[in-house]
């Protein structure tokens, strides 16, 4: 259910047209959208503060288009299309104009939100290679109403890189520290933030990371505290995840 349709019931309610039982049944009874190869989430803006993001791997062009169309439809001013092949873009853009981020492989269609989090989220990744991953989470975070600092390749191979930059780690409210090989980023700025952590795995490294496997058993393992970790290459929940916690003032001063 759009934003525009339940400001409806609730001015209906408000007026004294629509009994409160009648306007709790229309809000149960529009919960998704179902376009037969897809049940669009219009609900999700107001169970989860977040509107439903599109995951674009193993859809096709169509598929994307007519779920984008329902969510424009409905009222839903940014959408956040994921996974998304250059191909796919290419299609979906000749009917719904869109920000292709090629190195993300990620896509924003509508403008961005201004910033109203409670600070900064600084995405730290500890190579050039781990930046796709890295700009997932970003332009994610920056859909959702997020400022973003880019700290790229200040891995631990020479940490000065880091500490140079000490100013932006300390001043974040929370961090997403992003590397493949044996993921020590993570640990290393775990060490020295005084925010949550976010550590993100990356596929990159030679046979013996198994793919992001040893980053991911070495971020689990971290002595450091204050550091969550999220699945190998996931920028989207990362940057998902960062929102959230940046958000977390902000929601409790609306309550």
């Amino acid at each position: 259910m759009s934003d525009r349709r339940t400001k409806e019931i609730l001015q209906q309610v408000q007026a004294g047209t629509l009994p409160v039982e009648q306007a709790m049944l229309q809000l149960k009874l529009e919960p998704f959208q179902d376009l037969g190869y897809a049940k669009v989430d219009h609900h999700r803006r107001l169970r989860q503060g977040v509107p439903e993001v599109i995951y674009g791997g193993g859809k096709t062009p169509e598929q994307i288009t007519g779920i984008v169309s329902a969510m424009r439809e409905a009222g839903q001013q940014t959408i956040l299309i994921t996974r998304l092949s250059p191909e796919a873009a290419a299609q979906v853009e000749k009917t719904h104009p869109l920000t292709y981020h090629s190195l993300g492989r990620i896509a924003t269609i509508g403008p961005l939100p201004e910033p109203d989090g409670l600070g900064t989220i600084v995405i730290a990744t500890g190579g050039t290679s781990d930046v796709p991953v890295a700009e997932e989470a970003a332009v994610t975070a920056q859909a959702l109403g997020n400022q973003v600092t880019r700290l790229y390749d200040v891995g631990v191979a020479g940490v000065h890189r880091l500490l140079a930059n000490l100013e932006y780690v300390m001043d974040a409210s929370v961090i997403i520290a992003i590397a493949g090989m044996e993921g020590a980023l993570a640990s290393v700025v775990g060490g020295l933030a005084d925010c949550p952590v976010i550590a993100v795995p990356t596929s990159v490294g030679y046979g013996a990371s198994f793919h992001g496997l040893s980053a991911l058993l070495s971020m689990l393992n971290s002595c450091a505290s204050g550091i969550c970790v999220v699945n190998i290459d996931n920028g989207f929940g990362a940057g998902y995840l960062a929102s959230q916690i940046n958000h977390m003032e902000a929601k409790h001063a609306l309550s």
